[in-house]
Order: structure tokens, then C-alpha cells, then sequence
């Protein structure tokens, strides 16, 4: 082989070596994007070149047929979803439905309870509260007010009040399923406190229950997904940060202390952000003075109930930012949007909603803005 034979196969080789690092660095800086606009998760990016995508732990997201018609579950409260067999699970979660107070979720937590004679005194309360948020998931404590006849948030303060307590549990979110020690942790903090009262405490059975939580984050790992939509600067080009904020504030964005700009509704829930494409964030007291070669839009499935229609609104405000600063439209891997890789996202969209309708979770609902969160 000839010197220069040997000179093309190093520079080939290098050339594919830095595409492979470029492409890594890529999906590294946008799983830290997403991190930063929707807390931590284990998305998977929708909007590709293809019509699969890669989760953030190397599996590929099966292609999700359209689930077959469901009745839409009702979404007046979190315990008034009905549990179709999917959901339901095994026989704990039917058993913590008798336990459950306003504020829980017989699908999402595990719920104790403790029955005194007598109201609880504020130390016990304060202990229990404390172990409680120690277990690192998400907690919620009632009690019950005997002269209204209702629960009530139990904080603390409120020792001398209620004789009965409801203590729920999380048993999945993004950051994934509940684990035995947490789960035992919050065990041993209720009948603790139970004891020293003394009172009764009753702890559903766990071993269904973590169970239940597994099989239940391995479905959210499958619908759990964001679209992104980029605009690049031309030719080597940036977009001035002032430019940037002007646009999005005159579309409907509000710049927030996270340094994304959020796109929210009536009822104050984020539809979808604007972040800067590069790794520094929007800061009030820099984006005078930034400047950067793209920025994207991302939006987070499973909490949207209208996919399409906000998926919709988002690509008409990424065309008129395009428009107006002079960018490309791409995807993430920069190849330009076409109406064809459009309508397979929507469709991607539209299963992903049917899926989670069937299970009892519908997009955007109280229980699904609990479960990815």
C-alpha cells in the first residue's frame, strides 16, 4: 500500500470518528437540554431522520401501533379514573382503593393509615412528616378533621387535631419506580410513629405493590418522549439574544428562572419551551449580550393532552422565528423538516395518546403530570 493510500485511510478514518463524537456530543447536549426544561427523565427524542428513536439507556423505542378505542377516562380527579385491567394491576393496588383520600391516587401511591383513640400530638406528627420526605419520592399526608367531616392536609403545626392519618407514597415518576428500601423506610416511619402514640397502623402488602411500580415504569418508559424542532443560523450566522427574547415574548413566551422560555395555558401548565440550542442558558442578565447559533423547541408528550394540536402551534411559531431571524428549520440530526417526517411524528403522537388512554393515563392529565414529573 502506497503512502498515500495509507494517508486516505487515516483521514477516513478520522473524518468517521469525528462524525460519530460530533453526533454523541449531540444527543449528550439535548438529553441535557431536556433535563433542564422538564426535570429529569429518560426521554426519548421523537423528532429523528427515521421513525425510531434512542432512549437515553441505548434501547430503541418500539414503533407503537394505534391502540384500539378506548372511552376517555375521566378527568374530574385523580381517583375517579377508572381502572381498566392494564391499570389495575394486582390485588394491593384494588386494595389501597379503600384507603384513598382527596389528593391520592390508588394507581400512582401507596397508602397507609394509622386510627388513634385520641388526636396525635404534634411531636409525633413532625417526627413522621420528617422520616416521610426522607424516603426520596414524592409524599402526601392527611388528616382526618372530625367537624367538617373531611380530609385535610396534614402539616406541621397540626399535632392536637386528628386522631387519623392517610400517608401516601409515590410509586413512580420520571426519576423511576420506587425501591424496596424506600418503600420499607416508609413503612417503618408509620408503625413508628404508630407506636409511640400507641395506635393501629396498617401497611398494605409491598411486594405487589413494587411490583405493580415496576411494570408501571416500564410502560411510561415507552410513551415517555419529547419532539424537538430546531432553528439553525445560516452559513455560520448567530441569533442575538435580544432578537430572540422580542420574538418569543411577542409570541406568548415567558422567560423563567430556569433560563428556558415556557409556552404555557390558561391554566399555567408548560405546552412547550424555547431554549437556547447551544449549552448556555437564557439568563435575564446575559441573553443582552448572548448570541448563539440555534435554538430549540421542545415539547413533552405525555404532559400535553392536545399533541397534535400544540405540536401544531409549535412548528407555526418555530416557521415565524425562522422567518424572522434568517434560520433553517431541522430536525435534530439537521436535516430539514419535511411535511412527510411531519405527519409520521403525529402519528407517532396520536399512538402514544391512544396507548396511554388505555392504560388509564391520559395525556395531560392530573395523573400523568404526576407520573412524569
Amino acid at each position: 500500500m502506497s503512502d498515500l493510500q495509507i494517508s486516505l485511510v487515516v483521514i477516513g478514518a478520522l473524518v468517521v470518528g469525528a462524525v460519530y463524537l460530533y453526533n454523541w456530543f449531540q444527543e449528550r447536549r439535548f438529553r441535557h437540554r431536556l433535563r433542564q426544561a422538564f426535570g429529569d427523565a429518560h426521554f426519548d427524542v421523537l423528532l429523528r431522520s427515521g421513525v425510531e428513536s434512542v432512549h437515553a439507556d441505548g434501547r430503541l423505542e418500539p414503533q407503537l401501533e394505534p391502540a384500539p378505542h378506548a372511552a376517555p377516562a375521566s378527568r374530574e380527579g385523580d381517583d375517579d379514573y377508572p381502572l381498566t385491567p392494564a391499570a389495575a394491576g394486582s390485588g394491593p393496588i384494588a386494595a389501597r382503593r379503600t384507603l384513598s383520600v382527596p389528593g391520592t391516587d390508588s394507581v400512582l401511591d401507596y397508602v397507609a393509615e394509622i386510627d388513634a383513640d385520641a388526636p396525635i400530638a404534634e411531636s409525633v406528627i413532625g417526627e413522621l412528616l420528617s422520616r416521610i420526605a426522607a424516603c426520596g419520592k414524592p409524599s402526601r399526608a392527611a388528616g382526618f378533621n372530625p367537624e367538617n367531616g373531611e380530609w385535610e392536609d396534614l402539616a406541621r403545626g397540626a399535632g392536637g387535631r386528628y386522631a387519623r392519618l392517610r400517608l401516601a407514597l409515590q410509586l413512580v415518576n420520571r426519576a423511576g419506580p420506587i425501591n424496596p428500601a424506600q418503600l420499607a423506610t416508609f413503612c417503618d416511619a408509620v408503625k413508628g410513629c404508630a407506636d409511640r402514640i400507641p395506635a393501629p397502623a396498617v401497611c398494605p402488602e409491598t411486594q405487589g405493590a413494587l411490583k405493580s411500580a415496576r411494570e408501571l415504569d416500564v410502560f411510561c418508559a415507552d410513551v415517555d418522549v419529547a419532539v424537538g424542532v430546531n432553528i439553525i443560523a445560516e452559513d455560520g450566522g448567530g441569533f442575538s439574544g435580544t432578537k430572540i427574547r422580542a420574538l418569543a415574548e411577542a409570541a406568548g413566551f415567558k422567560l423563567e428562572p430556569d433560563g428556558v422560555f415556557h409556552y404555557r395555558d390558561e391554566h399555567r401548565q408548560t405546552l412547550f419551551t424555547l431554549d437556547n440550542h447551544e449549552p448556555a442558558p437564557f439568563l435575564p442578565e446575559q441573553i443582552k449580550s448572548l448570541t448563539t447559533r440555534g435554538i430549540t423547541l421542545l415539547l413533552d408528550v405525555p404532559r400535553v393532552a392536545d399533541g397534535n394540536g400544540v405540536l401544531e402551534r409549535m412548528l407555526e411559531i418555530a416557521r415565524s422565528f425562522a422567518t424572522a431571524l434568517g434560520g433553517r428549520l431541522v430536525d435534530d440530526n439537521r436535516v430539514a423538516l419535511s411535511e412527510a417526517g411531519i405527519a409520521r411524528i403525529k402519528e407517532q403522537l396520536r399512538s402514544i395518546h391512544a396507548a396511554m388512554e388505555m392504560r388509564g393515563i391520559p395525556a395531560g392529565s392530573a395523573r400523568a403530570l404526576r407520573l412524569f414529573s
